[in-house]
C-alpha cells in the first residue's frame, strides 16, 4: 500500500510570517502523522518552512522543483524531483498529492487549488485571504475546506481519510 501523500503549497518569498509558522507547523504535523510531504521543493516561504518542520519530526519529504538543476533547493527535501517546468510543475504537485492544503495564497498557490479542484482532489484552505476562500469554496462545495489552524487543517485531512476506507 502507498504511503499518504499531503501536498503543501503556499507563496514562497512573498510569504508572510504567520504563512511559514503555519506551514512550519503542518509539516511537523504532517509528519508526525507518519505522511510524506509534498512541496514545490524551493528553499523560500511556506515550502521551505512545511519541509523544515516536516524534518524537525523526522518526516519525509518530496520536492517538486521548477528547475532542472539543485539551484534554489530547500535543505530539507529528501526526494527531490527536477521537472524543468517552471510554473508547470503545479500540475505535478497537485495531481501527486491525496490532499492539497493551500497554507496562504498567492497566484501560483491560486493555480494548485484550481488545478487539484478540477482534479477532484480535497483542498484544505489555510489562509486569511476571505476573497480566496469565498472564490475557491464556491468552485466546489464539497471539495474545499476551510481551516483556521494547523491543526485544524490535519483534522479535517485525517476525516477525508476515513471517509476513503
Amino acid at each position: 500500500m502507498s504511503k499518504t501523500i499531503i501536498g503543501v503549497m503556499g507563496p514562497g518569498a512573498s510569504a508572510s510570517e504567520t504563512e511559514c509558522a503555519n506551514a512550519y507547523e503542518l509539516g511537523k504535523l504532517i509528519a508526525q502523522e507518519g505522511w510524506v510531504l509534498l512541496t514545490g521543493g524551493r528553499n523560500v516561504g511556506v515550502m521551505d518552512a512545511a519541509n523544515t518542520g516536516a524534518k524537525a519530526a523526522n518526516g519525509l519529504t518530496v520536492g517538486i522543483l521548477p528547475t532542472a538543476d539543485a539551484s534554489g533547493i530547500s535543505n530539507a527535501i529528501d526526494i527531490p524531483i527536477f521537472t524543468d517546468m517552471g510554473n508547470a510543475r503545479n500540475n505535478i504537485n497537485v495531481l501527486s498529492s491525496d490532499v492539497v492544503i493551500a497554507c496562504g495564497m498567492g497566484a501560483g498557490t491560486a493555480s494548485e487549488v484550481a488545478l487539484a479542484i478540477k482534479a477532484n482532489k480535497p483542498v484544505v484552505l489555510l489562509t486569511d485571504h476571505p476573497e480566496g476562500q469565498r472564490f475557491f469554496s464556491s468552485l466546489s462545495t464539497t471539495a474545499v475546506l476551510l481551516a483556521e489552524t494547523p491543526v485544524a487543517a490535519i483534522e479535517i485531512v485525517k476525516n477525508f481519510l476515513k471517509s476513503q476506507l
